[in-house]
C-alpha cells in the first residue's frame, strides 16, 4: 500500500497555536481525521489575516480549496496546544499551495497537511487568475 509523504517546504510564512478541543476527538479519543482539515481551515484564515486577506479577497479575488491531502503522523489529545506552521509555494498562474505542520507544543508531529488553492471569481463563477501582488510577497 502506498502512502502519501508531503514533503514539507524550507520557508516558514506563518504559525500559530490553536488547542484541541473537545469537539475534535472521535470515538477513539484522539483527534479525529475530520478535525485535522478543521484545525488548517481555522490557521488558514488566520494565515490570510496576518497578511491584510480573507478568503474571499485575497488582493481582490476570492479562493476556493481545490485539493486536499493529510499525513497522518501521531495522535492528538483533548487539550494539546498544536503549533501550526504554514508555508506557501508552488506559485502558479491561478494559485498556490499551502503546507500545513501540525506539531504538539513539546515537538511531535501529529500530521502534515497540503492544500491546493484556487483562485476564483465568485461573481463570475470561474477561475482567475493569482493576483501579482499575493506573487510578490511569496515568490
Amino acid at each position: 500500500m502506498s502512502r502519501i509523504k508531503i514533503e514539507m517546504p524550507a520557508v516558514v510564512h506563518y504559525e500559530c497555536a490553536l488547542p484541541i478541543r473537545i469537539t475534535d476527538l472521535n470515538y477513539g479519543n484522539h483527534l479525529a481525521n475530520h478535525a485535522v482539515l478543521e484545525i488548517a481551515h481555522e490557521a488558514r484564515v488566520m494565515f490570510y489575516a496576518h497578511y491584510g486577506f480573507t478568503e474571499l479577497d485575497l488582493a481582490g479575488v476570492g479562493t476556493v480549496m481545490s485539493d486536499a491531502a493529510i499525513q497522518f503522523i501521531n495522535e492528538g489529545f483533548y487539550g494539546d496546544l498544536l503549533r501550526i506552521r504554514i508555508a506557501v509555494a508552488d506559485l502558479s498562474r491561478v494559485g498556490f499551495s499551502l503546507y500545513y505542520l501540525i506539531v504538539k507544543e513539546e515537538g511531535h508531529e501529529i500530521c502534515r497537511i497540503k492544500t491546493g488553492i484556487v483562485c476564483y471569481d465568485y461573481q463570475q463563477r470561474k477561475i482567475t487568475n493569482l493576483p501579482e501582488s499575493f506573487k510578490n510577497i511569496f515568490s
